[in-house]
């Protein structure tokens, strides 16, 4: 492994994914969160975006705190030779001495083969960055199951990467925020080995993560024929039924319900978690819900520590008597109209 130059290495550049000139959203939250640390490295903040109909996302990325745009005009469909050169070209011209990826199958894909490009450190699915007295990233994420948390520094190779899993960071928005800087480039299709000669649009059913309102079964379920009350909650409150790890792994519910950092990260509006003790990973994937109430017999339980509402208290009694109400109260609605 090289070592680097520290010194030459002044910047943070977040990659923006985007398709038809609409951005995913883990860019805005990653420039927010590259702005927070910018701060502290007195560094400016860089953002590069690939794609087609790029001029549709310059007002998309308003309010956020950028000094300096990249706009790669290619083909939408994610290759990985393409993607990784323009990125790598983009990196060694503007020297950033951190890049922040977005955690999602393509940011997945695309990190790794930048970090072998330049014989780097890469974290993935990072919960949290800081920056230490040495003003390197440090790049936290659960270990072990999700029992501890890791702290990763890169002290003697740059860019220092980390992938970040979508609706880990909150976004930000800053009034009268000026216009980055635009720079505007274009790939010829014939630079890259691999050619997409179809595109089928798959049918994806409705996420978890798009939900307002859900109710999270946990270890604390007895029997899997108990979910259907707690589903029967979720229908009357018009929000979906989710699930921690453990009842996944128990076969209980299906993995594209699973809350956490090896499932969804989930920020409802709402969430009330039943009988969830509240891993690391667990609490990571959904501490940014604007309302958490947490149902738990357990005082100790580490769920409590995020929980917005903590209820303590056994949810075979708690679940069926806010049914009974919620029913009660459609009832009274109902006879009113």
């Amino acid at each position: 492994m090289r070592q680097a130059n520290i010194e030459e290495w002044s910047k943070i550049l977040v990659y923006i994914e985007c398709r038809k000139g609409k951005i995913h959203p883990v860019g805005r939250e990653l420039i927010a969160e590259a702005s927070r640390l910018a701060k502290r490295l007195d560094m400016p903040v860089y953002a590069a975006a690939i794609g087609s109909d790029l001029e549709k996302i310059e007002g998309q990325l308003s309010g956020c705190p950028l000094e300096r745009l990249y706009l790669y005009e290619a083909a939408d469909e994610y290759s990985p030779l393409a993607y990784e050169k323009i990125l790598a070209d983009c990196i060694k011209e503007i020297k950033p001495s951190i890049v922040l990826i977005g955690g999602t199958s393509e940011g997945r894909a695309l990190a790794p083969r930048l970090a072998v490009v330049f014989e780097t450190g890469l974290t993935a699915d990072c919960t949290s960055l800081e920056i230490d007295e040495e003003g390197n990233l440090v790049q936290i994420r659960p270990a072990f199951g999700g029992n501890v948390m890791a702290s990763i520094v890169t002290r003697f190779t740059r860019p220092q990467f980390a992938t970040v899993r979508p609706g880990v960071m909150e976004p930000a928005f800053i009034e009268g925020q000026p216009a980055p800087k635009i720079i505007r480039d274009s790939i010829d299709a014939a630079e890259d080995a691999f050619q997409v000669l179809s595109v089928k649009e798959a049918n994806v059913t409705e996420s978890i993560a798009d939900a307002r309102i859900l109710v999270v079964a946990g270890r604390g379920v007895r029997k899997k024929e108990d979910l259907s009350m707690l589903e029967e909650l979720a229908g009357l409150l018009g929000g979906r039924l989710a699930s921690s790890r453990a009842l996944v792994e128990k076969g209980w519910m299906p993995a594209k319900c699973q809350i956490g950092l090896s499932g969804n990260t989930v920020s409802p509006q709402y969430i009330i978690t039943c009988g969830v003790s509240g891993t690391v990973q667990f609490m990571a994937g959904m501490k940014h819900a604007k309302n958490i109430i947490a149902i738990n017999r357990d005082p100790d339980a580490r769920i409590f520590e995020i929980a917005h509402y903590p209820v303590l208290g056994d949810l075979y009694e708690i679940v069926p008597e806010m049914i009974g109400r919620l029913k009660a109260k459609k009832g009274d609605d109902i006879a009113e109209t």
